[in-house]
């Protein structure tokens, strides 16, 4: 079982991808200096917008997600895991969370990445207000 999602959203001069246990994308379009963790914004949609057979997949506990972010020329693979508690509420927020922590905004848990471990080239482009594509594949075994 798999489904696709994907969002485009742009980087912005605050972007600083600091944050050391999360990573986020919103439609929002503006940002400060606070939002550490936020790498795009001006994105399509939030959790909520998630279409409903990408979350079906996600909404158990032995889905995998694998998370493309591409900038330019750069290609980054994020590795997460899904949970039966997600609930995908958020209108403007997509977060990807290092712990099993889960709210309306958590598209994906136990993350390999953070906005802190992402490579410097990627953000650099992002505070240039560069074009983020997250690319999504959601899937479960057998």
């Amino acid at each position: 079982m798999e489904a696709h999602a994907t969002v485009v959203c742009r980087g912005h001069p605050q972007v600083r991808g600091t944050h050391p246990t999360t990573f986020e994308v919103t439609a929002e379009e503006h940002l400060t200096a606070a939002g550490d963790c936020i790498i795009g914004v001006a994105a399509e949609y939030g959790s909520a917008g998630l279409p409903p057979e990408f979350r079906k997949v996600l909404c158990y506990d032995d889905a995998v997600l694998l998370t493309r972010l591409i900038a330019g020329d750069l290609r980054v693979e994020v590795r997460s895991r899904g949970s039966a508690a997600l609930s995908f509420t958020h209108p403007a927020d997509m977060v990807w969370r290092r712990s099993r922590f889960v709210d309306g905004r958590t598209v994906g848990i136990l993350s390999d990445r953070t906005a802190a471990t992402l490579p410097r080239e990627l953000i650099a482009l992002l505070r240039k207000g560069g074009t983020l594509v997250v690319e999504m594949t959601a899937a479960r075994p057998g």
